[in-house]
Protein backbone atom coordinates (compact mmCIF):
# COMPACT_ATOMS: atom_id res chain seq x y z
CA UNK A 1 0.00 0.00 0.00
CA UNK A 2 1.19 3.19 -0.78
CA UNK A 3 -0.39 6.79 0.75
CA UNK A 4 -1.73 9.51 -1.17
CA UNK A 5 -2.89 12.82 0.29
CA UNK A 6 -3.44 10.72 3.77
CA UNK A 7 -5.56 7.98 2.53
CA UNK A 8 -3.96 4.25 1.36
CA UNK A 9 -4.22 3.08 -2.03
CA UNK A 10 -3.40 0.01 -3.46
CA UNK A 11 -0.08 -0.68 -5.49
CA UNK A 12 -1.93 -2.86 -7.82
CA UNK A 13 -5.64 -2.50 -8.74
CA UNK A 14 -8.20 -4.15 -10.19
CA UNK A 15 -8.67 -3.44 -13.69
CA UNK A 16 -12.05 -1.77 -14.91
CA UNK A 17 -11.79 -3.44 -18.03
CA UNK A 18 -12.60 -6.81 -16.68
CA UNK A 19 -15.74 -8.17 -16.90
CA UNK A 20 -16.78 -9.04 -13.25
CA UNK A 21 -14.91 -5.71 -12.00
CA UNK A 22 -16.85 -3.74 -14.39
CA UNK A 23 -20.40 -5.19 -13.17
CA UNK A 24 -19.49 -5.14 -9.50
CA UNK A 25 -18.73 -1.46 -9.32
CA UNK A 26 -21.46 -0.40 -11.93
CA UNK A 27 -24.66 -2.43 -10.64
CA UNK A 28 -23.58 -2.10 -7.18
CA UNK A 29 -26.57 -0.51 -5.29
CA UNK A 30 -25.75 3.14 -4.07
CA UNK A 31 -23.46 3.13 -7.25
CA UNK A 32 -26.58 4.61 -9.69
CA UNK A 33 -24.68 8.03 -10.19
CA UNK A 34 -21.61 6.16 -11.51
CA UNK A 35 -23.84 4.42 -14.58
CA UNK A 36 -26.47 7.44 -14.88
CA UNK A 37 -22.48 9.45 -15.87
CA UNK A 38 -20.96 6.84 -17.71
CA UNK A 39 -24.44 6.07 -20.28
CA UNK A 40 -24.70 10.06 -20.59
CA UNK A 41 -21.33 9.98 -22.02
CA UNK A 42 -21.97 6.97 -24.34
CA UNK A 43 -25.32 8.28 -25.24
CA UNK A 44 -24.25 12.10 -25.42
CA UNK A 45 -28.44 12.46 -23.72
CA UNK A 46 -29.24 13.83 -20.16
CA UNK A 47 -30.31 11.10 -18.28
CA UNK A 48 -32.85 11.96 -14.92
CA UNK A 49 -32.75 8.11 -13.55
CA UNK A 50 -31.43 4.91 -13.90
CA UNK A 51 -32.28 1.34 -12.22
CA UNK A 52 -30.01 -1.61 -12.77
CA UNK A 53 -32.58 -5.00 -13.30
CA UNK A 54 -29.72 -7.37 -12.56
CA UNK A 55 -27.46 -6.25 -10.18
CA UNK A 56 -26.48 -9.80 -8.62
CA UNK A 57 -23.99 -11.79 -9.35
CA UNK A 58 -24.60 -15.27 -8.88
CA UNK A 59 -21.56 -17.71 -7.69
CA UNK A 60 -21.53 -19.34 -10.50
CA UNK A 61 -20.21 -16.69 -12.85
CA UNK A 62 -17.13 -16.37 -10.86
CA UNK A 63 -15.98 -19.02 -12.14
CA UNK A 64 -17.00 -19.77 -15.66
CA UNK A 65 -16.28 -18.48 -18.65
CA UNK A 66 -19.44 -19.20 -19.96
CA UNK A 67 -21.71 -16.76 -17.84
CA UNK A 68 -22.86 -13.39 -18.99
CA UNK A 69 -22.37 -10.10 -16.99
CA UNK A 70 -23.72 -7.97 -18.63
CA UNK A 71 -25.79 -4.88 -16.98
CA UNK A 72 -29.55 -4.79 -17.33
CA UNK A 73 -30.62 -0.88 -16.63
CA UNK A 74 -34.08 0.87 -17.09
CA UNK A 75 -33.11 4.32 -18.27
CA UNK A 76 -35.68 7.36 -17.01
CA UNK A 77 -38.31 4.38 -16.95
CA UNK A 78 -39.10 4.75 -20.80
CA UNK A 79 -35.73 2.79 -22.42
CA UNK A 80 -34.20 -0.15 -21.67
CA UNK A 81 -30.49 -0.73 -21.64
CA UNK A 82 -28.00 -3.41 -21.74
CA UNK A 83 -24.51 -2.87 -21.10
CA UNK A 84 -21.70 -5.20 -21.16
CA UNK A 85 -17.52 -5.29 -21.09
CA UNK A 86 -16.63 -7.88 -23.60
CA UNK A 87 -13.23 -9.37 -22.67
CA UNK A 88 -12.10 -11.48 -25.18
CA UNK A 89 -12.98 -11.57 -29.08
CA UNK A 90 -15.30 -14.52 -29.66
CA UNK A 91 -16.10 -13.80 -33.09
CA UNK A 92 -19.82 -13.47 -32.59
CA UNK A 93 -20.36 -9.67 -30.94
CA UNK A 94 -22.67 -9.32 -34.05
CA UNK A 95 -25.33 -11.92 -33.10
CA UNK A 96 -24.64 -11.84 -29.70
CA UNK A 97 -25.82 -7.77 -29.59
CA UNK A 98 -28.87 -9.14 -32.15
CA UNK A 99 -29.75 -11.30 -28.99
CA UNK A 100 -29.63 -9.10 -26.58
CA UNK A 101 -31.41 -6.11 -28.89
CA UNK A 102 -34.36 -9.32 -29.46
CA UNK A 103 -34.31 -10.36 -25.89
CA UNK A 104 -34.81 -7.21 -24.31
CA UNK A 105 -37.54 -5.94 -27.33
CA UNK A 106 -39.67 -8.92 -26.13
CA UNK A 107 -39.40 -8.58 -22.15
CA UNK A 108 -40.12 -5.36 -22.71
CA UNK A 109 -43.78 -5.65 -24.42
CA UNK A 110 -45.92 -7.61 -21.59
CA UNK A 111 -49.47 -9.80 -22.23
CA UNK A 112 -51.99 -7.12 -22.89
CA UNK A 113 -49.82 -4.46 -23.88
CA UNK A 114 -50.49 -2.21 -27.18
CA UNK A 115 -47.53 -1.74 -29.44
CA UNK A 116 -47.48 1.18 -28.15
CA UNK A 117 -45.99 0.74 -24.95
CA UNK A 118 -42.69 -0.85 -26.33
CA UNK A 119 -39.79 0.85 -25.06
CA UNK A 120 -36.85 2.13 -26.76
CA UNK A 121 -33.67 -0.66 -26.26
CA UNK A 122 -30.26 0.15 -26.51
CA UNK A 123 -27.32 -2.14 -26.33
CA UNK A 124 -23.97 -0.59 -25.85
CA UNK A 125 -20.73 -3.09 -25.87
CA UNK A 126 -17.60 -2.00 -24.40
CA UNK A 127 -14.96 -4.20 -26.34
CA UNK A 128 -11.24 -5.10 -25.18
CA UNK A 129 -10.12 -5.57 -28.75
CA UNK A 130 -10.77 -4.30 -32.07
CA UNK A 131 -13.85 -5.63 -34.34
CA UNK A 132 -15.48 -3.80 -37.10
CA UNK A 133 -13.04 -2.58 -40.23
CA UNK A 134 -14.50 0.89 -38.70
CA UNK A 135 -12.06 3.90 -38.39
CA UNK A 136 -13.69 4.78 -35.48
CA UNK A 137 -13.12 3.67 -31.83
CA UNK A 138 -17.06 4.57 -31.01
CA UNK A 139 -19.17 3.05 -33.85
CA UNK A 140 -23.22 3.63 -33.50
CA UNK A 141 -25.79 1.39 -35.43
CA UNK A 142 -29.51 1.77 -36.44
CA UNK A 143 -32.03 0.10 -38.57
CA UNK A 144 -32.05 2.33 -41.26
CA UNK A 145 -33.35 2.34 -44.81
CA UNK A 146 -31.30 1.10 -48.06
CA UNK A 147 -30.63 3.75 -51.14
CA UNK A 148 -33.75 3.35 -53.16
CA UNK A 149 -33.41 1.72 -56.25
CA UNK A 150 -33.77 3.58 -59.36
CA UNK A 151 -36.86 1.11 -61.00
CA UNK A 152 -38.38 1.64 -57.16
CA UNK A 153 -38.01 5.72 -56.95
CA UNK A 154 -41.23 7.60 -56.64
CA UNK A 155 -41.64 11.62 -57.03
CA UNK A 156 -43.67 12.40 -53.77
CA UNK A 157 -42.23 15.78 -53.37
CA UNK A 158 -39.97 14.73 -50.06
CA UNK A 159 -37.09 17.27 -49.80
CA UNK A 160 -35.54 14.76 -47.00
CA UNK A 161 -36.41 11.41 -46.99
CA UNK A 162 -36.65 9.25 -43.94
CA UNK A 163 -32.98 7.73 -42.90
CA UNK A 164 -33.86 5.60 -40.55
CA UNK A 165 -36.85 2.78 -39.96
CA UNK A 166 -37.42 3.10 -36.37
CA UNK A 167 -35.54 5.18 -33.59
CA UNK A 168 -36.17 2.27 -31.31
CA UNK A 169 -33.52 0.18 -31.66
CA UNK A 170 -29.89 1.24 -31.03
CA UNK A 171 -26.39 -0.09 -31.16
CA UNK A 172 -23.22 1.14 -29.77
CA UNK A 173 -19.80 -0.89 -29.97
CA UNK A 174 -16.66 1.26 -28.29
CA UNK A 175 -13.67 -0.66 -29.01
CA UNK A 176 -10.62 0.31 -26.17
CA UNK A 177 -7.90 -0.55 -28.23
CA UNK A 178 -9.18 2.02 -31.21
CA UNK A 179 -9.44 4.93 -28.68
CA UNK A 180 -5.73 3.84 -26.98
CA UNK A 181 -4.47 4.27 -30.26
CA UNK A 182 -6.43 7.61 -31.11
CA UNK A 183 -4.77 8.62 -27.75
CA UNK A 184 -7.15 11.73 -27.51
CA UNK A 185 -6.98 13.56 -24.46
CA UNK A 186 -9.19 13.45 -21.61
CA UNK A 187 -11.30 16.31 -22.99
CA UNK A 188 -14.64 15.36 -23.48
CA UNK A 189 -16.80 12.85 -20.64
CA UNK A 190 -16.53 9.68 -22.87
CA UNK A 191 -12.84 9.94 -23.27
CA UNK A 192 -12.50 10.80 -19.25
CA UNK A 193 -14.80 7.87 -18.77
CA UNK A 194 -12.94 5.59 -21.44
CA UNK A 195 -9.41 6.22 -19.78
CA UNK A 196 -10.54 5.15 -16.46
CA UNK A 197 -11.88 1.91 -18.15
CA UNK A 198 -8.54 1.72 -20.07
CA UNK A 199 -6.63 2.16 -17.04
CA UNK A 200 -3.81 4.80 -18.37
CA UNK A 201 -3.35 6.88 -14.71
CA UNK A 202 -1.91 9.89 -16.22
CA UNK A 203 -5.25 10.38 -18.02
CA UNK A 204 -7.33 9.44 -14.91
CA UNK A 205 -6.03 12.15 -13.06
CA UNK A 206 -6.82 14.57 -14.98
CA UNK A 207 -10.57 13.26 -15.50
CA UNK A 208 -11.11 12.85 -11.41
CA UNK A 209 -10.53 16.29 -11.75
CA UNK A 210 -12.93 17.19 -14.26
CA UNK A 211 -16.00 14.35 -12.98
CA UNK A 212 -16.83 13.53 -9.65
CA UNK A 213 -18.31 9.99 -10.50
CA UNK A 214 -14.74 9.31 -11.96
CA UNK A 215 -13.35 10.18 -8.41
CA UNK A 216 -15.94 8.24 -6.85
CA UNK A 217 -15.25 5.10 -9.54
CA UNK A 218 -11.69 5.39 -8.25
CA UNK A 219 -12.50 5.34 -4.65
CA UNK A 220 -14.23 2.16 -4.78
CA UNK A 221 -12.26 0.72 -7.27
CA UNK A 222 -9.50 1.11 -4.58
CA UNK A 223 -10.89 0.08 -1.94
CA UNK A 224 -12.15 -3.07 -3.85
CA UNK A 225 -8.22 -3.51 -4.83
CA UNK A 226 -7.48 -3.87 -1.15
CA UNK A 227 -9.89 -7.00 -0.31
CA UNK A 228 -8.52 -10.45 -0.98
CA UNK A 229 -12.06 -11.72 -2.21
CA UNK A 230 -12.32 -9.37 -4.93
CA UNK A 231 -9.09 -10.36 -5.95
CA UNK A 232 -9.88 -14.01 -5.48
CA UNK A 233 -13.34 -13.10 -7.34
CA UNK A 234 -11.06 -11.26 -10.09
CA UNK A 235 -8.36 -14.11 -10.22
CA UNK A 236 -11.21 -16.75 -10.76
CA UNK A 237 -12.96 -15.17 -13.40
CA UNK A 238 -9.81 -14.89 -15.54
CA UNK A 239 -8.49 -18.17 -15.02
CA UNK A 240 -12.02 -19.67 -16.36
CA UNK A 241 -11.15 -17.52 -19.25
CA UNK A 242 -8.26 -18.78 -19.92
CA UNK A 243 -9.68 -22.43 -19.67
CA UNK A 244 -12.14 -21.81 -21.94
CA UNK A 245 -10.26 -20.13 -24.76
CA UNK A 246 -7.54 -23.07 -23.74
CA UNK A 247 -10.59 -25.61 -24.53
CA UNK A 248 -11.47 -23.61 -27.32
CA UNK A 249 -7.83 -23.52 -29.00
CA UNK A 250 -7.59 -27.49 -28.26
CA UNK A 251 -10.49 -28.27 -29.94
CA UNK A 252 -9.51 -26.59 -33.14
CA UNK A 253 -5.83 -28.02 -33.09
CA UNK A 254 -7.79 -31.48 -32.80
CA UNK A 255 -10.41 -30.73 -35.47
CA UNK A 256 -6.77 -29.55 -37.60
CA UNK A 257 -5.70 -33.24 -37.19
CA UNK A 258 -9.13 -34.85 -37.27
CA UNK A 259 -9.28 -32.73 -40.25
CA UNK A 260 -5.90 -33.61 -42.11
CA UNK A 261 -6.98 -37.46 -41.98
CA UNK A 262 -10.19 -36.45 -43.85
CA UNK A 263 -8.39 -34.73 -46.68
CA UNK A 264 -6.79 -38.19 -47.66
CA UNK A 265 -9.92 -38.58 -49.23
CA UNK A 266 -11.82 -35.10 -49.09
CA UNK A 267 -9.29 -32.47 -50.11
CA UNK A 268 -7.03 -31.39 -47.07
CA UNK A 269 -8.27 -27.59 -47.12
CA UNK A 270 -11.98 -29.16 -47.28
CA UNK A 271 -10.70 -31.83 -43.86
CA UNK A 272 -9.28 -29.31 -42.13
CA UNK A 273 -12.17 -26.72 -42.35
CA UNK A 274 -14.66 -29.96 -41.35
CA UNK A 275 -12.05 -30.85 -38.14
CA UNK A 276 -12.00 -27.31 -36.52
CA UNK A 277 -15.68 -27.21 -36.62
CA UNK A 278 -16.22 -30.67 -35.08
CA UNK A 279 -13.85 -29.71 -32.48
CA UNK A 280 -15.68 -26.54 -31.69
CA UNK A 281 -18.84 -28.37 -31.90
CA UNK A 282 -17.62 -30.61 -29.68
CA UNK A 283 -16.30 -27.81 -27.35
CA UNK A 284 -19.77 -26.68 -27.20
CA UNK A 285 -21.03 -29.95 -26.38
CA UNK A 286 -19.28 -30.37 -23.35
CA UNK A 287 -19.41 -26.74 -22.08
CA UNK A 288 -23.65 -27.44 -22.40
CA UNK A 289 -23.15 -30.44 -20.49
CA UNK A 290 -21.21 -28.59 -17.49
CA UNK A 291 -23.76 -25.63 -17.51
CA UNK A 292 -27.38 -28.14 -16.85
CA UNK A 293 -25.15 -29.62 -13.73
CA UNK A 294 -25.01 -26.02 -12.46
CA UNK A 295 -28.99 -26.14 -12.90
CA UNK A 296 -28.80 -23.26 -15.89
CA UNK A 297 -31.57 -23.07 -18.18
CA UNK A 298 -32.11 -24.93 -21.73
CA UNK A 299 -32.42 -21.46 -23.24
CA UNK A 300 -29.61 -19.74 -21.39
CA UNK A 301 -27.39 -22.25 -22.68
CA UNK A 302 -28.49 -22.15 -26.31
CA UNK A 303 -27.67 -18.72 -26.26
CA UNK A 304 -23.73 -19.20 -24.67
CA UNK A 305 -23.08 -22.00 -26.66
CA UNK A 306 -25.10 -21.44 -29.76
CA UNK A 307 -26.30 -25.22 -29.78
CA UNK A 308 -29.74 -25.49 -30.42
CA UNK A 309 -32.56 -26.27 -27.90
CA UNK A 310 -33.38 -29.48 -29.17
CA UNK A 311 -29.23 -30.46 -28.85
CA UNK A 312 -29.43 -29.10 -25.43
CA UNK A 313 -32.55 -31.16 -24.02
CA UNK A 314 -30.87 -34.09 -25.71
CA UNK A 315 -27.80 -33.64 -23.54
CA UNK A 316 -30.39 -33.17 -20.37
CA UNK A 317 -32.11 -36.63 -21.27
CA UNK A 318 -28.79 -38.42 -21.95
Amino acid sequence: MKKINNQLTPKKKLPLNSDIVFKRVFSKEGNEPLLKSLLEAILDIKIKSVKVKNPQISKDLYDSKAGVLDIKVEIDENIICDVEMQVTNEKNIEKRSTYYMASAVTEAIHEGDTYQCAKKVIVINILNFNYFKRNSYHSIAHMKFEDSKPQEYVEMGYQTEDNIATPDMEMHFLELPKFIKKNPEANTELEQWLWLIAGKEEKIEMAKKEIKEIKKATDIIDQMSMNPEEWEMYMSRKKAIINYNSGIYQAKEDGKKEGIKQGIEQGIEQGIEQGIEQGIRKEKFKVAKELLKTGMTVEKIVEITELSKEEVEKIKID
